[in-house]
């Protein structure tokens, strides 16, 4: 029935396509595709899912990674490199590039998606040199007005002795503090795993989407675990407890807008991932790039301040 569903959903995109760089008017057909996909999925509606079940399909070795959502949904894309202190950090990625049209900055960290790749890209967990990477493009952007699109996807920032000695808490702080104050808009999308510090420091934006199946949290469930119940084993009463998953942070205020995924998760259906979370990116920029400058501050500000409760 899976397989099905994809291949119903790849018809419609290619049909979809096809009719728009033609002219030819396949609207009947795509109306009657959509309808026994739509019949199809009924019958395959999921059971609600937990937050240890969504903790684990953030994770999927398979999920798409910042890389697939630039190669997919952005144009001209130049990645650039280093940090102009200490070196280059494959584990975050970022350049400039074009966004219907418009110019851009993209930065997301970059997990692999098998050990060669995860080796290289240290599992998606950056070094210092990495965020300072991050800003220095944000810096950029800044001076030349353009909006910055960050991507989230890590388990943390890289906890080793050499990223300590290297200064790896004052990268995050003074990303949070320049991120905080940038005169351009910023959406930062949760696309997979939020880990702590080392997801925040991409994440003072405007406006922040959560992928369906992802989440965003202080700390990893597991940690939370060992911390709270000296026993990691109970890692899914953790991720219950925290409120960490993208219906729970919708409803304290934290995320702005969710994107529903395929059954399955993001990997199911790559393509109508990237058309879904294309149309929220397009939706907001639109929404911020009608602010003025100091606007665009205190619209950052007033988000962050009315998150939680007193």
């Amino acid at each position: 029935m899976g397989n099905e569903i994809e291949q119903l959903r790849h018809k419609i995109h290619e049909l979809k396509k096809f009719a728009g760089t033609s002219g030819l008017d396949l609207s009947e057909e795509i109306t009657l595709l959509e309808k026994r996909l739509a019949e199809q999925s009924k019958e395959e509606e999921p059971v609600e899912l937990t937050a240890w079940q969504k903790v684990q399909i953030a994770r999927h070795q398979e999920r798409p990674t910042t890389l697939d959502y630039i190669d997919e949904m952005f144009e001209d894309f130049i990645e650039l490199h280093g940090d102009r202190f200490f070196g280059d950090d494959s584990a975050i990625v970022g350049g400039v590039a074009t966004f219907n049209g418009r110019p851009v900055t993209v930065i997301g960290h970059q997990k692999g998606k098998d050990t060669k790749e995860n080796i290289k890209r240290n599992f998606g967990m950056p070094n210092p040199e990495g965020y300072r990477k991050a800003l220095r493009l944000m810096e950029q952007a800044e001076k030349f007005d353009r909006p910055i699109i960050c991507f989230i996807n890590t388990a943390g920032a890289y906890p080793g002795v050499t990223s300590e000695e290297r200064g790896q808490s004052e990268a995050i702080a003074r990303n949070l503090r320049e991120m905080a104050g940038f005169t351009v808009p910023i959406i930062c999308v949760v696309i997979g795993e939020g880990g702590s510090g080392g997801a925040l420091a991409l994440g003072v934006g405007n406006r922040i989407l959560m992928l369906e199946h992802s989440f965003y949290s202080v700390i990893s469930p597991e940690g939370a675990a060992t911390i709270l119940w000296k026993d990691a084993s109970k890692s899914q009463l953790a991720a219950e407890t925290m409120k960490i998953t993208a219906q729970d942070l919708l409803e304290l205020g934290v995320t702005d807008e969710i994107i529903p995924e395929p059954i399955g998760g993001s990997q199911k259906d790559f393509t109508m991932q990237s058309e879904n979370l294309k149309k929220a990116l397009s939706k907001h920029l639109n929404e911020l790039l009608l602010l003025s400058k100091e606007e665009l501050v205190d619209d950052r500000y007033q988000k962050y301040m009315n998150i939680g409760g007193f």
